[in-house]
């Protein structure tokens, strides 16, 4: 029985198809539905009903994948174990992140470490949401915010601090507010379904409620509105950094306020042996975000 043909078999069951299992593998249509065929040649049984539109587990074929799943990723932690550091990463690594972290501070990385590592290839999922790691087949997620799902496996990157901003057009327009009420007053621009703002007074948390007449479903749309002169945005640190120290934007600080302090995670979808590839992309992330400072005007 091939590995190879095993992998082939597990990913198209968490994809739901064979030809994304083919994509995710880097592998022709073809080949993939070859080797399906080929391991279902060697158990003797038919593992996946398959049409046209859809594929769906036999009897069989759930009774497999289970021990489908265990071989795969012992391999993986065997080979894992014999690759010495000096080798490098190798194979595809399928990161999702969410899209301004993702432009802004991951795919700088990816040049780099594709040049150090050659056998590495790399899928870069710019998403904002979160997406089911197993049955889309994603190797490590970066997520910034209070994480919900106890079920996975998370690991804290660094702490992700938060800043008040607006343009200078719109604070000559509409003043600088002085206290968190006066929040309520001003034009803020929240992601979609964010009612309240929450700021730590003493390490006590105090909500504001928004009256706002504007969302963004992504963060890049308030970050965009905000430089454009249409309101305050809550916006991480690292994502305003140059338009603070450009000018294109300016820090609102109230005092003996702060804006409550999220997170960036790496979550992953397993709890076994961590593979080099993703070691090797958290080590280059973690400089990054070490290595990200501010020195911008406040107000």
């Amino acid at each position: 029985m091939n590995t190879d043909d095993v992998l082939v078999f597990t990913t198209a069951a968490s994809a739901g198809s064979l030809s994304e299992a083919a994509r995710r593998l880097g592998l022709a249509p073809m080949v993939a539905t070859r080797r399906l065929a080929s391991l279902e040649t060697a158990l003797g049984v038919r593992l996946m009903h398959r049409t046209t539109r859809s594929l769906s587990l036999t009897a069989e074929g759930q009774t497999f994948l289970p021990f489908a799943l265990a071989l795969v990723e012992n391999e993986e932690e065997a080979m894992a174990r014999l690759r010495t550091e000096g080798k490098g990463a190798a194979g595809l690594l399928r990161v999702s992140v969410p899209v301004a972290f993702g432009l802004k501070l991951v795919a700088p990385l990816i040049p780099t470490l594709l040049a150090e590592n050659q056998d590495l290839r790399i899928s870069l999922e710019l998403n904002d949401g979160l997406p089911d790691l197993v049955s889309a087949g994603i190797d490590l997620a970066i997520r910034i915010a209070r994480l919900k799902d106890s079920s996975l496996v998370a690991q804290k990157l660094a702490t992700n601090p938060r800043t008040l901003v607006a343009a200078p057009s719109y604070l000559g327009r509409q003043g600088v507010p002085i206290r968190i009420e006066d929040l309520m007053q001003h034009e803020c621009l929240p992601m979609s379904g964010v009612t309240h703002w929450t700021f730590l007074t003493a390490g006590v948390e105090t909500h504001v409620r928004l009256n706002s007449r504007f969302s963004s479903s992504s963060i890049e749309g308030c970050h965009a509105t905000c430089l454009a002169g249409g309101g305050i945005a809550l916006l991480s640190d690292w994502n305003v950094n140059d338009d603070l120290k450009a000018g294109r934007l300016v820090r609102i600080e109230i005092p003996d306020v702060e804006p409550e302090t999220t997170a960036i995670w790496a979550v992953y979808p397993t709890t076994k042996l961590v593979l080099p590839k993703v070691r090797v992309f958290i080590a280059s992330l973690r400089t990054a975000l070490t290595s990200t400072r501010l020195d911008e005007p406040t107000v």
